[in-house]
C-alpha cells in the first residue's frame, strides 16, 4: 500500500462524529431517555478521556464537551481537585507562566538540562513498540526541548539523529546496552523496577522478538525474552554506586536517573539512590504501563503514585537533600490535571507513556502483546509487524504529539494562573492547594 494512501486512526472526522454522539448520549442520559453503552476504556481511562486526548492531539486545544481532567476510578487523582483563588485574583493566561524545570539540581560539573515542560517520555522499547513510534516520540521531544527514554530494548540507529533528546535505559536484562548509545545520551536511566509489575520483571513475546529486535537485543529471533526482576549485581547502595560509576566512566557528562517502583520503603530507596550519585529519582507507581502489564500486578503490588510522591518528598526534606534531587513521577498519570496534582504532592515533573500512545491512536484495547494473532497492536503502535507498523507514520505521530502537548501546556498554565502562580516550580509540594473530593465529585 502506498505511503500516502495509508489510513490513519483515529481520523479527525471520526473523532468529531464520536464526540458528538457521546455528547448527545450524555445529554440524553441526564433525562433518562438513553444510556450510552460503554465502548472504550475503563474507569481510569474512560471513553471521555480517550476521546478528549484524541481531540487535543488533532487540534491542539481542549475539548468543550468532554471531561479531559479526570476518570471515574473513585480514587487517587480522580478524587483530588484544586482549591483555586477567587477569579479576581487569577493571573492572566500567558506564555510568561513558566513550565520549565531543572533536571540537574546537584552541585556538580554536569549540564543543567532544563526541558521546556515538566514532562518527558517514558521508556517504551523497540520490540514493545515500532521504530515509527520511537522516532515520532524522539522528534517530538526534540521539538519541545525535552526527552524520551529508549526503554530496555536497545537504541535503534535512527534515534541517533535525536541523540541530544534521547535517554538510554539500562535495565535488568541489559538488552541492547552498548558504549555507543551510553556515550550518545544526555541522561542514562537505570531501571530497577517498573511500577506496573514490580517483582515480575519484563517479558517480550516470541512473536514480537523478530529478527531486527533480536539483532539489537543480542538474542535468537522469535524466542521469548525475559528481563529478571532485580539486577543480580545490585543488592546494596554500594553496588548501586558501582553501577553509576560504570556508566559515568563511559559518559562522564551524563545525568543519572534511577527508575524504581514504589514499595513501602520507597523513601529509603530514594535516599540511597541520591547518595549513590543519582540526579533524578523516578518513582513509577502502580496503574502505569500499557495493556502488556498484568492487571493483577497493576492493582495489587506497587504503592499508588499519589501516595509515594509525598512520602518521598517529605523524607527527602527531612534528610536535608530535597533541593539537590529532581523527583519525577509516573504510573497512571493521564492528564494535565494529573501532572499538576503530582507536582503539588511533591514531584518536580512527570513521565508520560500511555498518554503518548493514546494521542497517537491507542484505543486502550489491551492487545499490546498481540492476542491470538501474535502481531501486536492493530493500530500499528505496540507492534514490530512490518505491515501493521506502517499504520502509524512518523510525521503524523509527531504532529499528534505536538498538538497534544500544546493543549497540556495550555491547561497546566491555566491551573497555575488560577492558583496565583507564575512558575510551575512554585507548585512543588503545595498540598495546601489540593482538596479531597467526595465520591460524588463534590
Amino acid at each position: 500500500m502506498a505511503k500516502n494512501k495509508l489510513p490513519v486512526f483515529p481520523s479527525e472526522t471520526m473523532i468529531h462524529k464520536i464526540t458528538n454522539l457521546l455528547h448527545d448520549g450524555m445529554e440524553a442520559r441526564t433525562t433518562g431517555k438513553f444510556e450510552i453503552p460503554p465502548a472504550l476504556g475503563d474507569a481510569r481511562w474512560t471513553d471521555e478521556l480517550i476521546l478528549s486526548t484524541w481531540h487535543m492531539a488533532a487540534t491542539g486545544t481542549l475539548p468543550e464537551n468532554l471531561n479531559y481532567k479526570t476518570g471515574k476510578s473513585n480514587g487517587g487523582f480522580d478524587r483530588l481537585d484544586f482549591k483555586t483563588l477567587d477569579e479576581e485574583q487569577w493571573l492572566k493566561h500567558s506564555e510568561d507562566i513558566s513550565t520549565s524545570i531543572e533536571l540537574n539540581r546537584r552541585d556538580d560539573h554536569r549540564k543543567k538540562l532544563s526541558p521546556a515542560i515538566p514532562i518527558y517520555g517514558g521508556g517504551m522499547s523497540y520490540g514493545s513498540v515500532s521504530v515509527n513510534v520511537m522516532m515520532a516520540r524522539a522528534i517530538h521531544a526534540k521539538n519541545w526541548n525535552t526527552y524520551m527514554s529508549t526503554g530496555e530494548g536497545g537504541y535503534p540507529e535512527e534515534l541517533y539523529e535525536c541523540r541530544e533528546n534521547v535517554i538510554t535505559q539500562v535495565a535488568t536484562g541489559l538488552f541492547g546496552v552498548e558504549e555507543k548509545s551510553i556515550q550518545a545520551s544526555p541522561i542514562i536511566e537505570f531501571k530497577y523496577a517498573q511500577g506496573a509489575k514490580p517483582g515480575l520483571g519484563g517479558h517480550l513475546l516470541a512473536s514480537k522478538a523478530g529478527e531486527e529486535v533480536a539483532k539489537m537485543r543480542g538474542s535468537v529471533p522469535f524466542v521469548s525474552l525475559f528481563s529478571p526482576f532485580p539486577f543480580h549485581s545490585t543488592y546494596s547502595v554500594e553496588d548501586h554506586s558501582k553501577h553509576i560509576d560504570w556508566v559515568q566512566t563511559i559518559n562522564p557528562d551524563a545525568l543519572i536517573s534511577v527508575k524504581v517502583s514504589t514499595p513501602h520503603d520507597v523513601d529509603m530507596v530514594a535516599v540511597g539512590s541520591y547518595y549513590a550519585g543519582a540526579h533524578i529519582i523516578h518513582l513509577d507507581g502502580g496503574f502505569g504501563g500499557t495493556g502488556a502489564a498484568p492487571e493483577i500486578a497493576k492493582k495489587n503490588i506497587a504503592m499508588p503514585i499519589e501516595l509515594a510522591v509525598p512520602k518521598v518528598h517529605k523524607f527527602l526534606i527531612k534528610e536535608g537533600i530535597r533541593d539537590n534531587v529532581t523527583l519525577i513521577a509516573s504510573g497512571g498519570i493521564r492528564t494535565a490535571d494529573d501532572i499538576a496534582k503530582a507536582i503539588a504532592l511533591g514531584a518536580n515533573g512527570v513521565v508520560l507513556g500511555t498518554s503518548d500512545l493514546v494521542a497517537m491512536g491507542c484505543t486502550r484495547c489491551s492487545n499490546c502483546e498481540g492476542g491470538p494473532s501474535g502481531r501486536g497492536c492493530p493500530w500499528g503502535l505496540t507492534t514490530t509487524d512490518i505491515e501493521l507498523q506502517e499504520w502509524m507514520q512518523q510525521d503524523w505521530g509527531v504532529k499528534r504529539l505536538d498538538n497534544y502537548y500544546t493543549a497540556l501546556q495550555w491547561r497546566l498554565r491555566d491551573i497555575l494562573r488560577k492558583l496565583g502562580l507564575s512558575d510551575v516550580n512554585e507548585l512543588v509540594g503545595r498540598t495546601d492547594v489540593l482538596v479531597y473530593t467526595r465520591s460524588d465529585g463534590k
